[in-house]
């Protein structure tokens, strides 16, 4: 995260000095991170153990999506139909808002012939959050992909610096690439974004 902080404060040039508070570099790298989920998703393996008529489970702290489900398909295949082990419909899994947070509704809830015969242990993919940690290993950005990070998170950088300013005309110089001319935050955020854009695609995302 350091190393990162201190690439993006020196790539900002002027703009980076209205970055002060503690955690503003920390906040640009880690919005721009989960900008990611879409272009390089992240499939991790998740499990929870099911109960016999309950529908509502606790999500995963960091997952955005449900991916399948594995329950009765992997690693045991489930019985065939004629077969007196056969566990009928199996449940589909939806993610939503509860009131202590993400949870995974399964319906129908699944029943005590299921839980017999395919276990309690429910085990699914899903898509998690990229996430900006410490140290390199805590990161979850490929470092192929660094400088898209900070590429996101100059126009992160920029997206700020428009809402701050809404009612004040800003212009910055144009320092990433020395040119004489100068850009307000808003058009430096459409022309980083589009070049974020751009080169995500063409790294066959």
């Amino acid at each position: 995260m350091g190393d990162l902080v201190a690439d993006l404060k020196a790539s900002l040039h002027d703009a980076g000095e209205v970055f002060v508070a503690a955690g503003d570099m920390e906040r640009l790298l880690k919005v721009s991170a989960l900008d990611f989920n879409g272009y390089r998703p992240r499939t991790l393996l998740g499990k929870l153990t099911v109960e016999a008529g309950r529908m509502a489970y606790p999500a995963p702290d960091d997952c955005y999506l449900f991916k399948s489900s594995l329950w009765g398909i992997a690693p045991a295949v489930r019985a065939k139909p004629w077969e007196k082990q056969w566990p009928g419909r199996l449940p589909d899994v939806r993610m939503i808002d509860g009131a202590a947070g993400k949870e995974l509704h399964l319906t129908p809830e699944p029943s005590a012939h299921q839980v017999a015969v395919l276990g309690s242990e429910f085990r699914f993919y899903y898509f998690g959050n990229h996430v900006i940690g410490d140290t390199a290993d805590k990161t979850t950005i490929h470092p192929g992909d660094r400088f898209l990070l900070l590429l996101r998170a100059q126009a992160e950088a920029m997206r700020e610096l428009m809402i701050r300013n809404i009612k004040k005309p800003v212009q910055l110089r144009d320092g990433l690439q020395s040119a004489p001319k100068n850009m307000t935050p808003a058009a430096w955020y459409e022309r980083l974004m589009a070049e974020w854009a751009e080169k995500m695609q063409r790294q066959g995302v």
